[in-house]
Order: C-alpha cells, then sequence, then structure tokens
C-alpha cells in the first residue's frame, strides 16, 4: 500500500506533462533506446510491459510486429490514462491492455508470458530483488526479459556534465512543466542512487535469470539489461 501511495501519486500529478517532458529532455534519444531494445527482442506472442506509463515502449513493441499483446502494468492509473488514449487513436486497443497493479506482486500466473519488459522502471520499486523474482515468475520457460534503465557514464567527464544537465536543468524543466518540484527531485535521487552494471548483472542472477547482458546507450546514460529464463 506505501509504494502505490507513493509512486502512483507521484507520477499521477505529472502525468499530463510527463511525454513532453520525457522526449524534450531526452532530446528525442529515448525513441532509440526503445528501438535498440525491440530489435533484441526475439518475437513473442504474449509480452508483460512492467512499469508502462504512457504507453511508449508498449506501442512501439506492437508496431515492430513481433509481439501479438502487450499487457501493460502500472500503479499510477494517470499516466496509464493517458498512454490509453495514445492506443485509441492508434487504433491498437485490441493489442494492447492497461491494468493497475504491483511489479511486487504481478497478478498472473506462473509461466504467462512469452517476454517481459521494463523501460525506466526498475529503479522504483521498492525493492528491486523482489520484482526481478516476479519478472522471472511469470515468465514462461524459455522467455526473454529486456529492461532499459538510467545509469550513469563511466567516463568521469561525461559523468559530470550529465549529473550538472539533470540535478540543475532537467530537474528544472520539469518543475516547470509539472510545477511538481519533488516529483523531479525524486528522479534525480533515483536514479544516481541505483544499480546498474554488472551489479544489475548480479542481482538478474540471483532472481534466477541466465543468459544476463548488458549494453550501455549513449554513453552510459542509459543501459539496456537482455536474460532468459530457464528453458
Amino acid at each position: 500500500m506505501e509504494e502505490k501511495q507513493h509512486i502512483g501519486s507521484l507520477f499521477n500529478r505529472i502525468a499530463a506533462g510527463y511525454d513532453r517532458f520525457n522526449h524534450l529532455t531526452s532530446l528525442g534519444i529515448d525513441h532509440w533506446w526503445r528501438h535498440q531494445a525491440i530489435s533484441r527482442m526475439k518475437p513473442a506472442d504474449k509480452v508483460l510491459d512492467v512499469a508502462v506509463g504512457t504507453g511508449d515502449l508498449a506501442i512501439a513493441l506492437v508496431k515492430s510486429g513481433k509481439v501479438g499483446h502487450v499487457t501493460g502494468i502500472d500503479l499510477s492509473t494517470g499516466m496509464m490514462a493517458v498512454g490509453a488514449e495514445k492506443v485509441r487513436k492508434l487504433g491498437l486497443e485490441q493489442q494492447i491492455t492497461f491494468v493497475e497493479g504491483s511489479a511486487l506482486a504481478l497478478p498472473y500466473e506462473d509461466n504467462s508470458f512469452d517476454a517481459v519488459t521494463c523501460a525506466y522502471g526498475v529503479r522504483n520499486f521498492s525493492n528491486t530483488d523482489q520484482g526481478l523474482k516476479e519478472f522471472q515468475r511469470v515468465l514462461k520457460p524459455g522467455g526473454q526479459l529486456i529492461i532499459l534503465e538510467f545509469s550513469y557514464p563511466g567516463n568521469s567527464l561525461i559523468a559530470a556534465l550529465y549529473n550538472f544537465y539533470f540535478k540543475h536543468i532537467m530537474t528544472r524543466i520539469g518543475t516547470w512543466m509539472t510545477h511538481d518540484r519533488k516529483a523531479f527531485a525524486y528522479f534525480y535521487a533515483s536514479v544516481k542512487g541505483f544499480i546498474w552494471g554488472e551489479e544489475m548483472l548480479r542481482h538478474l542472477s540471483a532472481a534466477g535469470f541466465s543468459d544476463c547482458h548488458f549494453q550501455s546507450q549513449t554513453f552510459g546514460i542509459s543501459t539496456l539489461y537482455t536474460a532468459c529464463k530457464h528453458s
């Protein structure tokens, strides 16, 4: 309940301006990050997109032609309402479904999905390992996991520039667009304090995944993780 009240209400407050903020402050690179993730995916009939938000990844998955149906789950009804309207305008209602729920207690049977995806949501889990275990539980044997998450550049100069941009420019833009300073202060702290790279792979392995890999994107600002469930 605490997780739902905190994360759900935070994203509900900024839902109306989130897409505009996201695409503006990433300079549109977020589209390329999602494209790279989808290029690593195998064809899948049923996909669960955790922390679906406003549905950008779910829509891109369906448009790719690799995916039959995407179930998107999130704690924020406000974000999903924005996503549902985008899906309606695109005529994709039969291929994308939105469900309110927690990543820490997914409301699905074991071995239910061919693939699980999560774009920039894992760092918001109150218990990362529990969320990863839930991903593994609902995946079918042989199923694929795709995670996109923010990280920090390995180069110290680029990291310093990125940190300044994130802390002082992105946060101010987000506050100006949504009038919610606390939300964007949280975003900065959530990225700054989160795990990435080899450390994330150790958590994936501990959750029962195999063939775990990561790929840095755009100097390490974003990281793409892939893993599989044992057949």
